[in-house]
């Protein structure tokens, strides 16, 4: 069994210490929090031990796994401190709030021989897998029309870090990062951004729309101030496919094909889905089984500098109301 532990007892905190419970190849060790009524309260549902600091945490109980899951600001600082205990680290996305700062820690972690991996848990929902997998099958390479969207209430009536943008990165850097990441594993590298981001007390608004070299183009939103409950949405359209999903329907997708010539006109609709496992359970277990084989994952490090560097680039286009040149490395030209 693998000894994890994790830092941070907020709400991704809690949903990393259930899963590693349920775990068969883990065993969670300890939690830590500098917040100690979070800390007690973790430690005593999980019936571990818990600290107040993860240096002490982390010389006492040397866990070989810890999850980050600290406001974004302290992902370095905490990344590099793992690190430097032997600990491989499984982080929560974003890694860092600059593309320096990310490229720094998969350069500090490397130096230390411990393997990092980042929570980017929307390619591990079933709906999205299927999605990537109906565009491979239905002629995605020819070129389509994607439009996502994720919305929902203000972190910062919880947390008021979320309402500082060089705390949380805002909602372009934050939230839509789950679909910056997601398009690039299904699309490629993309070779412009044009973006448009709002701003208030209590909302931050943002679009972003990505062009592909093969003609694809993206167009993501994302919204802290919904007056409703959270939800996403997802529609991809090619020539000969429409592919949609979304909440409620989290786990299936819904596929409407072109007609076969000669068949009835119109589209065919083909409703896909799958038994619902979840989501952070799978991306959890499969970090685990990578550190154990030494295998690739899912979502690697480079791929986690490589949304944020995506998100620089829409925040930078959403500031001077111009389009945002990408070079092949998804930096800003």
């Amino acid at each position: 069994m693998i000894k994890t532990a994790v830092i941070g007892c907020g709400g991704m905190g809690n949903i990393h210490a259930d899963r590693y419970m349920s775990m068969p190849e883990a065993q969670l060790i300890a939690v830590c929090d500098i917040n100690g009524e979070a800390a007690e309260r973790l430690g005593l549902l999980a019936g571990v031990k818990y600290y107040l600091t993860a240096q002490e945490m982390l010389e006492r109980e040397k866990p070989e796994v810890v999850s980050i899951a600290v406001p974004t600001y302290l992902h370095v600082p905490m990344v590099r401190l793992a690190a430097d205990y032997g600990a491989h680290v499984i982080c929560e996305k974003p890694l860092a709030l600059t593309s320096a700062e990310a490229e720094e820690a998969v350069r500090y972690c490397n130096g230390k021989g411990v393997r990092l991996f980042v929570g980017h848990v929307v390619r591990f929902f079933p709906a999205y897998s299927q999605l990537a997998e109906g565009i491979r099958q239905h002629g995605g390479g020819g070129g389509g029309i994607y439009h996502a969207k994720r919305a929902g209430s203000h972190p910062g009536q919880v947390q008021e870090w979320f309402r500082d943008p060089a705390l949380s990165g805002g909602v372009i850097v934050d939230l839509m990062i789950h679909d910056i990441d997601y398009i690039r594993g299904t699309f490629g590298e993309a070779e412009e951004v044009y973006a448009f981001e709002h701003r208030t007390e209590t909302m931050n608004y943002a679009s972003a729309t990505f062009r592909f070299g093969n003609g694809t183009l993206a167009q993501l939103e994302a919204f802290w101030g919904y007056p409703g409950a959270f939800h996403t949405a997802f529609e991809y359209a090619g020539a000969e496919v429409i592919i949609s999903g979304g909440t409620p329907d989290g786990e299936s997708v819904h596929i409407r094909r072109a007609a076969a010539s000669g068949s009835a006109p119109g589209f065919v609709e083909t409703p896909a889905s799958v038994l619902l496992k979840d989501p952070y359970y799978e991306e959890l277990e499969h970090f685990l089984r990578c550190i154990a084989s030494g295998a690739e994952p899912k979502v690697t490090a480079e791929d986690a500098v490589q949304a944020v560097r995506w998100a620089e680039a829409a925040v930078s286009s959403g500031a001077t109301g111009l389009p945002v040149k990408l070079d092949a490395k998804g930096g800003i030209l």
